[in-house]
């Protein structure tokens, strides 16, 4: 049975895209294919060849209406853009699953569209390969994100500080609409399209929200929400985005494209995985604020559709929607059930402890989670004073004996330990990994991108023979800052 797309999206009115014809690569081939999620939308599990093969790289059409470049705004770093789009992507169209969940299938780097301003419409092998990596690595951590179908490489020769490959990443996601498209039709004061598009996020994706009494306001409501969620997992975890300018924020709450992204090494909470982000907007520790910045600026652009008093109600849930959302997986990484006095101060300290000394947020955590067959050494092995990491852990772990389970039975460190594994990765998409990864993909060998996507895909598991991967990284490696065009 032939491969089809849906086209929703295609069928709204032309203000809110260009259709553009995709401007082929020259000698395209796959170099990865997500073989588990194109199962789920009844695509080959190998990486498929002819028709197909053409039509997801834009060498030719799908039948139905020509792939679109959608029409946004935004703010970046805190100034308002007009002059946005997607300028070196298209939406093919959209994929339903075996529950019939719809999905966005989209073309990133397929060539020049209206809104390309001075770019090519191109994207870099090197930037591919870090998308789909980390999109596939962040989805098995289970942090709300888009996904990566599969990654071609051409011949097509692509111009940045240095002549570079042109690639091709098939992107895949609830949805591509973002607060800018929001901020797009409230400054250009098309009022009627700011509506129609709240419909359509209604009806396509919070179709609940059609039976309250204020539809808009619960879809903003559970936009702020799903926002909350969405950071307090990058908290919990070390996640830096690096750009979360309004037109890179999902209004479903998905990690939306990855561009100079990190996973903290060693715990810092200013950490600045951007090297264009000079003055530190989009630090680690300001992400949080930065994202209630961008619910506020799309609270504004949904003004002539909610009233200010219940937009105001909803921003003001969302510092406690992401607290209690951070707490809650905290806990769990720290193999705590109950709340108890004192919690807080024993998270602080640790996140003190953590920062004093540099010591690696993942790893930690992991080595925190194998108490029962490694002991405290392995802990302590990761501070260079060791008395204020033993005093903290006589604490955390008299706190660990106070925890009982559904039975009032108490936890033994074992069930414990076993629980926080599942949690806490072993596996993390370290920023020099994926650089040893591109390296190697430059000269022609992506065997290494196979493999870390392997091995990604499984983060909590031990992976013996995989063991060097968990290894701290090199000093070289360590605090890497990342270009937008990486």
């Amino acid at each position: 049975m032939a491969f089809s797309l849906s086209y929703r999206f295609a069928q709204l009115p032309h203000q809110f895209y260009s259709s553009v014809i995709p401007q082929p690569l020259t000698y395209t081939r796959w170099v990865a294919w997500n073989s588990a999620l194109a199962q789920r939308f009844d695509l080959p599990s190998e990486a498929p060849q002819g028709v197909l093969k053409q039509q997801l790289s834009g060498e030719s059409l799908f039948d139905g209406p020509s792939p679109v470049a959608m029409k946004y705004a935004g703010h970046q770093f805190g100034v308002y853009n007009p002059e946005l789009g997607d300028g070196r992507g298209l939406l093919l169209g959209e994929m339903r699953d075996a529950h019939g969940d719809y999905f966005d299938l989209h073309l990133k780097g397929a060539g020049l569209t209206p809104y390309s301003r001075m770019g090519d419409g191109r994207a870099v092998l090197r930037s591919t390969i870090r998308e789909y990596l980390c999109s596939e690595a962040m989805a098995a951590l289970g942090i709300p994100t888009t996904r990566a179908l599969g990654m071609l490489v051409s011949d097509t020769p692509v111009y940045r500080e240095k002549q570079e490959q042109g690639a091709l990443l098939l992107r895949v996601a609830r949805t591509h609409i973002r607060f800018g498209h929001f901020e797009h039709f409230f400054y250009t004061n098309q009022m009627e399209s700011l509506q129609l598009l709240a419909d359509k996020v209604i009806e396509w994706y919070l179709p609940y929200c059609a039976q309250q009494a204020q539809p808009y306001a619960a879809m903003f409501a559970e936009i702020v929400a799903r926002t909350a969620e969405m950071i307090a997992y990058w908290q919990a975890y070390g996640f830096a985005h690096g750009v979360m300018n309004t037109d890179n924020m999902s209004i479903l709450g998905e990690t939306f494209d990855y561009g100079p992204f990190g996973f903290m090494d060693d715990y810092e909470p200013s950490y600045i995985c951007n090297h264009s982000d000079y003055q530190g907007r989009y630090a680690f520790d300001q992400q949080p604020r930065i994202a209630l910045w961008n619910l506020s600026a799309l609270a504004h652009s949904l003004s002539p559709l909610i009233e200010r008093e219940d937009l105001e109600q909803s921003l003001a849930q969302f510092e406690t929607r992401l607290g209690q959302r951070f707490s809650q997986l905290m806990r769990a990484k720290l193999g705590l059930i109950s709340q108890q006095p004192n919690d807080t101060q024993l998270f602080a300290s640790m996140f003190e402890l953590l920062n004093q000394q540099g010591v690696d947020y993942t790893r930690f955590l992991r080595e925190l989670s194998s108490l029962d067959n490694k002991g405290l050494p392995a802990v302590l092995d990761l501070f260079v004073d060791r008395e204020p990491a033993r005093q903290w852990l006589t604490l955390y772990l008299a706190r660990c004996e106070r925890e009982v389970d559904q039975y009032g039975q108490p936890v033994t460190i074992e069930q414990r330990c076993a629980q926080m594994r599942l949690v806490n990765p072993k596996y993390i998409l370290r920023n020099y990994l994926a650089q040893l990864a591109i390296d190697k993909a430059e000269q022609g060998d992506f065997s290494e991108v196979e493999r870390l996507a392997m091995l990604l895909s499984k983060p909590f598991d031990e992976q013996p023979e995989m063991e060097a991967y968990a290894n701290l990284p090199p000093q070289w490696g360590k605090k890497m800052e990342i270009s937008c065009s990486s």
